[in-house]
């Protein structure tokens, strides 16, 4: 962007100078005008000559050039200032509990969609990291490896749903298979969001040993439980239509704040939609790209612009003066 400014603005109060020359010079014309009478115009028709018209513009070319030198002498200066930005995203990987508990309707429109939701406008905010998708029940896998291509992990994002998998709650599982695709990243923050609503029940790995791996990693894991209060209403199939049971709502709260605890994570409750979302946006604060800029500044004298157009000027008026435009004693 470029800037213009006066190293020495006082010298703009010389202006003052011509502007009152001007001002005098119209007082003395008019208090020196006289008037003759003629009894017709022919006779003086052929003295409005070109050097009648243009006497006055020595005197003109003379007031135009001192304002030139006067903007010269206030050290007129350009800058130029621009920024150069390093921006060091972060790798995330949201692993996300899948299993038949998460159509509870405690949440709006149940757990799962409400958790999809949310995490989509996650992704949506983090433009500059690397992002990916693990999805568990009573297995685990990849739905997306890390990318920055974050249309194609929403659209794979949006075809989960529960059932993909054996049921069944493998938190372990859930988050060694996440690990997995963090271990080998050399980025400088590496992120596990794990959101589960149940207990561990299934898979070979303990949710702690996955804990101790991914410390070992230099992952940091956020973990998330997901479900009201008591009890919430989880609705099943009979020959009837769809009919609805409060199921009481168990959280492993102490294994996942144990594995957040290891990693120098987070343990979030989010018992309502709002709160979910809260809890995200809790989690965007935390975990910021690392951006670095750079601010430069060029100056630059620009008082040549007005000092040779100004000499030029006074060059002129001293040809005129001895030459078309001289005046005889």
């Amino acid at each position: 962007m470029n800037n213009y400014n006066f190293i020495n603005p006082e010298f703009l109060y010389l202006l003052a100078i011509p502007i009152a020359y001007i001002i005098w010079l119209s007082l003395r014309k008019r208090n020196l005008s006289s008037e003759i009478l003629f009894s017709n115009t022919k006779s003086i028709k052929h003295l409005k000559t070109l050097k009648i018209k243009f006497r006055n513009l020595p005197i003109i070319l003379k007031l135009i050039s001192c304002c030139l030198l006067i903007f010269a002498l206030a050290r007129p200066q350009s800058s130029i200032n621009w920024e150069e930005s390093t921006t060091e995203g972060i790798d995330i990987v949201l692993s996300m509990d899948i299993s038949g508990s998460m159509l509870a309707e405690d949440l709006k429109p149940n757990r799962l969609e409400a958790s999809k939701d949310v995490a989509v406008d996650f992704i949506s905010k983090r433009i500059n990291d690397r992002i990916g998708l693990v999805i568990f029940s009573g297995e685990s896998f990849t739905q997306c490896p890390l990318t920055t291509d974050h249309n194609v992990l929403i659209n794979l994002f949006k075809d989960v749903k529960s059932g993909m998998v054996e049921d069944g709650t493998a938190i372990g599982m859930g988050l060694a298979t996440a690990v997995n695709r963090l271990k080998d990243s050399k980025a400088i923050s590496k992120v596990i969001i794990l959101l589960t609503d149940g207990v561990n029940n299934k898979g070979v790995v303990a949710p702690f040993t996955a804990a101790e791996i991914a410390k070992k990693f230099g992952i940091r894991v956020y973990t998330i439980g997901v479900g009201t209060e008591g009890f919430a209403p989880y609705p099943f199939q009979t020959p009837f239509g769809t009919q609805y049971q409060d199921v009481e709502v168990q959280i492993d709260e102490k294994t996942l704040q144990d594995i957040a605890s290891v990693t120098d994570g987070k343990y979030f409750r989010a018992t309502n939609n709002s709160k979910l979302k809260e809890i995200y946006k809790d989690i965007d604060k935390l975990e910021k790209s690392k951006i670095e800029v750079t601010e430069f500044h060029k100056r630059s004298e620009e008082f040549l612009r007005f000092a040779f157009p100004a000499l030029l000027l006074l060059l002129s008026s001293f040809i005129l003066e001895i030459s078309y435009l001289k005046q005889i004693p």
